[in-house]
């Protein structure tokens, strides 16, 4: 038996586009608000409600939509007109509307990878929306398992893997984002990919841990079968 049984996945931006919607909401918020603040102002002042708001919304499009209105209400001091807080409405809508793009490689390689490992899609976010974006890719029969959580931590691998596979120590998290998907899942015991995108999100940041052994860094999901056959 291969010494790793499982493969945790991440979904916004590993397997299909997310940020660049949210880039570009953003500068479609910026434009109703142009003449109240300048686009890097209200980029700012918007990054610092979604830090505030993550405690209460949660990660996802809706807590970004709050979000955009409360610091139009901030950046207007209340006197924000109803029809830029309609449009900011619509924007969202939008993008929850918005039809998945998948990225290159991933529905070959998660081809591939089924049936030899046990793999999971971990991804956080609101569940509607998640679930919504999983039907659409099409992807959703390769997976074993399915867990929407609200928060990846590294007990949220633990729980998981000691769940849908034999444990940290024979898992894997493939993922974009350092924060979230690797070094928690490293910390767990397990081993993390790293396949970075060109817009990352600045409250995902994090150090890569460079020194941990099990930590992996890829060009794109394509990589990931030649480090497979490297590791076992």
């Amino acid at each position: 038996m291969s010494s790793l049984t499982a493969i945790g996945f991440d979904a916004d931006d590993t397997l299909w586009q997310n940020e660049q919607f949210y880039r570009m909401t953003e500068a479609r918020f910026a434009s109703l608000l142009a003449e109240h603040a300048e686009a890097s102002h209200l980029s700012a002042r918007l990054l610092e409600a979604e830090k505030r708001n993550l405690q209460h919304y949660g990660f996802g499009i809706k807590g970004f939509t709050l979000s955009m209105i409360e610091t139009a209400i901030e950046v207007t001091e209340g006197r924000v007109p109803a029809s830029v807080i309609r449009q900011i409405l619509e924007a969202g809508r939008e993008m929850l509307s918005h039809p998945v793009e998948t990225l290159p490689h991933v529905r070959e390689t998660l081809e591939r990878v089924a049936g030899t490992y046990r793999i999971i899609l971990i991804t956080k976010g609101d569940l509607f929306d998640q679930e919504r974006k999983l039907a659409q890719s099409g992807l959703g029969e390769l997976f074993d398992a399915v867990e929407i959580v609200s928060d990846k931590t590294t007990s949220t691998y633990e729980r998981i893997f000691t769940r849908h596979g034999d444990g940290p120590a024979r898992s894997m998290m493939v993922g974009n984002s350092l924060k979230s998907d690797v070094v928690p899942a490293i910390k767990a015991g397990s081993w993390g990919v790293y396949i970075p995108q060109p817009q990352p999100w600045a409250l995902e940041h994090s150090e890569a841990p460079v020194g941990e052994p099990r930590f992996k860094q890829l060009v794109h999901l394509g990589e990931l079968i030649e480090l497979l056959e490297q590791i076992d």
